[in-house]
């Protein structure tokens, strides 16, 4: 039996500092990332660059937001994470259901 997808909405922040992707080539890969557990792709939203309220690190003081609304198993949010947690270009990821 298949497992049913659930859609879910989640929003990365992007750390493009002394790399030479852009914004929307990182977000390229994000996708694809996303296809390799088994996601697929509904809407992507570029927010543009927002100042952190909290800044934890005095050097990067601001990056760009994006949310990426995807359809993925149960398990795709734990493995979408465990697959970017060693990016360097994704400072943040936040995921919840749609």
């Amino acid at each position: 039996m298949k497992s049913a997808n659930r859609n879910y909405r989640a929003t990365f922040i992007l750390d493009n500092r002394g790399k030479e992707e852009t914004v929307d080539q990182i977000i390229e890969g994000v996708k694809k990332v996303i296809a390799e557990v088994k996601g697929e792709v509904t809407a992507v939203e570029n927010i543009g660059k927002k100042d952190f309220v909290r800044v934890t690190d005095k050097k990067l003081t601001s990056a760009a937001y994006v949310h990426v609304n995807f359809t993925a198993p149960a398990d795709g949010p734990a493995n979408l994470r465990e697959k970017l947690r060693l990016n360097g270009s994704v400072y943040r990821t936040f995921i919840q259901s749609a």
